[in-house]
């Protein structure tokens, strides 16, 4: 019998937020924007900023000229966050990929003495729910099955994703294991990668068992036929991920949400504040931003401006409390 367990940490406030800030069209237009995503290309912070950021920002004439985007890559995305708070502090015209994970990481003290104070936190416009993947021609045809060889013998069968060890990617495989009945959490072999691109390429080629990770970062392998999906972490099925089941439908009772989203610089004046929010949401609702997100598998979420800095807030609340739950943190 499996055992159940809702995840609330991630899907509490799945209905939009509306901030309220000043129209693009009353502001003057940003130039020599920088999107920073904080960790390599190919993982889901790199498609924050090179999809609603830097294409669609330019394409909807919301920044004048064209955005920069920048990979830094290192500690989960501390690098990055002690970059800005540090040497980027007053940049007005730099943004910051964020998601779940790091709030995951925030409440979890990776990043530190460093909290969400530190930087101001603009405005999200997706959800990228989660998903356990395995290689084409996996022996794991279901999740049962994956399931049931994480009892028997975990430590030959690594999952990978791109979180650290205790981070969003290492949370969902862990939930799904205690859905399953596993008892002893601290077997299941996770290894880190700095972004879910290398992840994934590790179970294509074999040398791990599954990838946990998100919707958005396997919609190529999926597209070219390397990957199945065993399972997705959300509510309902994802056209984007075809006839994917949820683990809801399959007996694991779990659901889990990235939200994708930006923060800028703590120090920067309440002009820019109010120009990044109102250029966020303008993205967020536009049919071209609708359009690729659905695409791209992720789902309609959004909170702006000081609804989205309370959601977040709360989101790291509640990761503190489930890390204690699973034996993360103390």
């Amino acid at each position: 019998m499996k055992k159940s367990i809702v995840t609330l940490l991630f899907v509490f406030a799945m209905v939009g937020f509306i901030g309220i800030a000043p129209a693009i069209s009353d502001q003057k237009k940003m130039s020599g924007t920088e999107c920073l995503a904080p960790a390599g290309a190919g993982g889901g912070w790199d498609f924050t900023c090179r999809v609603p950021a830097a294409q669609l920002m330019q394409k909807l004439d919301l920044i004048d000229g064209s955005m920069k985007v920048v990979n830094m890559s290192g500690s989960g995305g501390g690098k990055a966050f002690s970059y800005v708070v540090n040497t980027r502090n007053t940049d007005e015209n730099l943004i910051v990929a964020a998601s779940a994970a790091t709030a995951t990481r925030l409440a979890q003290k990776v990043y530190g003495d460093y909290k969400a104070d530190d930087v101001r936190w603009v405005g999200a416009l997706g959800m990228d729910y989660g998903v356990i993947v395995v290689a084409k021609d996996s022996q794991y045809k279901t999740l049962d099955d994956l399931m049931q060889k994480l009892k028997t013998d975990p430590a030959r069968n690594p999952i990978v994703g791109a979180s650290s060890k205790g981070g969003w990617d290492h949370l969902k495989a862990l939930l799904v294991a205690k859905a399953a009945g596993i008892s002893n959490l601290r077997s299941i072999n996770y290894i880190p990668f700095d972004n879910g691109g290398k992840a994934l390429l590790e179970v294509v080629a074999g040398r791990a068992a599954a990838f946990t990770g998100d919707s958005s970062e396997i919609i190529g392998q999926l597209q070219a036929g390397e990957v199945r999906i065993l399972a997705v972490l959300s509510d309902k099925h994802i056209p984007a991920l075809g006839d994917a089941k949820t683990a809801k439908e399959q007996g694991y009772d779990v659901v889990g949400g990235n939200w994708r989203a930006f923060y800028a610089p703590a120090g920067i004046s309440d002009e820019a504040y109010d120009y990044w929010v109102s250029t966020v949401k303008a993205v967020a609702e536009s049919p071209e931003w609708t359009k690729l997100r659905e695409k791209n598998g992720l789902a309609e979420f959004t909170s702006f401006g000081k609804d989205f800095d309370e959601f977040v807030r709360k989101q790291i609340e509640n990761v503190a409390e489930l890390s204690k739950e699973l034996g993360i943190i103390k």
